[in-house]
């Protein structure tokens, strides 16, 4: 391997942009298949599928990467606003929430059965949402079937896609049409986040963890409600602060809370709570993971930090409220953190008391470290120079009678670091080698508290004639 000479070394590099703020909702009556059709876009099965009608009571979340865009679809349950049942009225309110926050909604009708009174509902839910409507026709599974989805013409569509979930017919056109109507993927960005120097920062946890207390304790003044009552804070409010240096933009969430903790009485609010702090993790630089350290990290504190490290964000673990907490039982919490988010073992822990103003600043420099890790360049030389060691002291392990090549590494993108390898055979090399490039990544670079993405790329020979 060389290290000189990058210039001419051909590399395919997969952009993967920014996760926007966008967000496709798929509703539709019971028992039409939407989950099918989530599945199907998302590419993998996420959703709960069952012939019985109802199965799909709460939202379910994915990311999808499609024709060169990154949207989120959620999965809706059945919308069915005549029954007098309790829980089918509590599904209704959370789809046309969902609707409200959508940018696009995918309307799922069934192509064997006419048109049904929940159907002619929909339609007219959606026509007073003002939103992009795609109409699908699911459960066409030939072209007889297709031809009977006619039927639902009489609901007064312009146009309804024929599709089949189970079997992936049709879902060219249904990729290319929702991507047609998407927004533009930086329309949704107030014009501070194009700023270089700012530092998008979301502050996320639970409720009642002392969200708005830090984000005021950080502002200098009480620029937020701060209430002893969970659920205060509704919207993500952006604030604007300068302190050390640094120019920020902190974006106060709401508290997420379990699904076990949402009742008939809240779920109207908390679905926009929760849809409004994905979409804030989304536009955020680094998420502030803000624990209540009075009652210690739960499983919900490593689900919202699971949405952080999928979305490539960088992190941070501020312990909230040490005043009321001796050392040793501090200590104790520490290490009851790290065992719980052991996951993530890259992101810092800080100890922090929104009122009492401990720790604000141990926060302010490791948002100032983590900020320039997420935008740390490593000069393609140095950086081949310490993969030569690598691979000197720990060469690739043999699979299938040969050891896979690494001819060089470079880095394809910063905010966050991905790192492209290019190899004979990508393929070939074990997710556990994969695993200790990036740990030696981190180790040799540092890189705290951001997520690491390292891809593995065939190098492309090169035809007779050509350089």
């Amino acid at each position: 391997m060389t290290t000189d000479n990058t210039e001419d070394r051909e590399i395919e590099v997969v952009h993967e942009p920014r996760p926007p703020r966008t967000l496709v909702a798929v509703v539709g009556r019971p028992n039409v298949g939407k989950s099918t059709i989530f599945n199907r876009l998302v590419g993998r099965r996420e959703a709960i599928v069952h012939d019985e009608p109802g199965v799909t009571r709460d939202r379910h979340y994915a990311l999808v990467q499609s024709l060169g865009h990154t949207y989120t679809v959620v999965d809706t349950g059945g919308f069915d606003p005549e029954s007098d049942d309790p829980m089918r009225q509590g599904i209704a309110r959370q789809v046309q929430i969902a609707v409200s926050e959508a940018d696009l909604v995918v309307c799922v009708l069934d192509a064997m059965q006419g048109p049904t009174d929940a159907d002619r509902q929909a339609v007219k839910l959606l026509r007073k949402s003002s939103r992009p409507v795609i109409y699908v026709a699911n459960k066409a599974d030939s072209a007889r079937s297709e031809l009977e989805s006619s039927e639902l013409y009489r609901l007064g569509l312009d146009r309804i896609l024929p599709v089949s979930a189970l079997h992936g017919r049709g879902f060219n056109a249904l990729e290319d049409a929702i991507v047609k109507l998407l927004p533009p993927q930086t329309a949704d960005l107030a014009p501070e986040a194009a700023d270089p120097a700012l530092l998008r920062v979301a502050i996320v946890g639970r409720p009642n963890a002392g969200k708005s207390s830090m984000v005021n304790r950080l502002a200098g003044e009480d620029r937020m409600l701060v209430d002893d009552r969970p659920g205060t804070t509704r919207d993500p409010v952006d604030t604007i602060v300068e302190r050390d240096g640094l120019k920020l933009l902190l974006i106060d969430t709401a508290g997420i809370r379990r699904k076990s903790k949402v009742t008939k009485e809240n779920d109207t609010v908390e679905v926009i709570s929760v849809l409004r702090a994905m979409r804030s993790i989304d536009a955020c630089d680094v998420v502030v993971l803000l624990c209540d350290a009075t009652i210690g990290v739960a499983e919900q504190d490593a689900k919202i930090l699971g949405l952080a490290v999928d979305r490539a964000r960088g992190a941070i673990i501020a312990l909230n409220k040490i005043d009321q907490l001796d050392s040793s039982t501090y200590k104790k919490l520490e290490q009851d953190t790290r065992d719980k988010l052991s996951f993530a073992p890259w992101v810092p822990i800080v100890r922090t008391s929104a009122l009492k103003g401990r720790g604000v600043g141990t926060l302010l420099r490791k948002l100032a470290e983590v900020q320039a890790n997420f935008r740390k360049r490593i000069p393609t030389g140095e950086l081949n120079r310490f993969f030569e060691k690598v691979l000197a002291t720990h060469p690739p392990p043999t699979s299938g009678g040969s050891a896979p090549r690494l001819f060089y590494i470079t880095q394809a993108e910063a905010s966050p670091p991905l790192f492209v390898v290019m190899s004979n055979a990508p393929a070939a090399v074990h997710f556990s080698y994969q695993r200790y490039v990036t740990n030696q990544i981190r180790k040799h670079f540092g890189f705290e508290g951001v997520p690491v993405r390292v891809a593995y790329r065939e190098k492309r020979k090169h035809k007779l004639g050509q350089r």
